[in-house]
């Protein structure tokens, strides 16, 4: 990521409008440093916008997982067959690429279109960070 940081406080990017009416899920300035967050790109920053039927699919999906991985559990603890639970494992692994997937999709289709379009540092930041989460995504 580029070293440029933002002279927006983080009470300005809480007061701005998600687009699509949709409230996004993350918080700015949770989990990082308010000094880096870098003119709305990063960790700690705000989603431009947020498909509203994508975030329920996700937050459906992700409910389903929770339930796979207290099933995992459950097989641990009754000593089922450890190939079995690798097989549940592997699908839960799945099903967190898809969600994982959905969120890039949304990322590219809201924030990285919204930053791209800027000139400067904004973008270059978000040329990174796309680099970055395609290698995380495609592992």
């Amino acid at each position: 990521m580029a070293k440029g940081k933002s002279s927006k406080g983080v009470s300005e990017r809480a007061a701005r409008p998600a687009l699509n009416g949709a409230a996004c899920g993350c918080r700015p300035g949770e989990g990082s440093v308010v000094g880096q967050v870098k003119g709305g790109v990063g960790p700690g920053a705000h989603a431009a916008g947020v498909d509203a039927a994508l975030k329920a699919a996700n937050l459906k999906h992700l409910r389903r997982i929770e339930g796979q991985v207290r099933g995992i559990a459950q097989m641990i603890e009754e000593d089922r067959y450890c190939s079995d639970i690798i097989q549940q494992a592997a699908a839960v692994q799945e099903s967190l690429r898809s969600v994982a997937k959905n969120l890039l999709r949304n990322h590219l289709a809201h924030c990285a279109v919204a930053a791209m379009s800027e000139e400067g540092a904004k973008r270059d930041d978000m040329i990174e960070e796309l680099l970055e989460l395609v290698g995380r995504v495609a592992r």
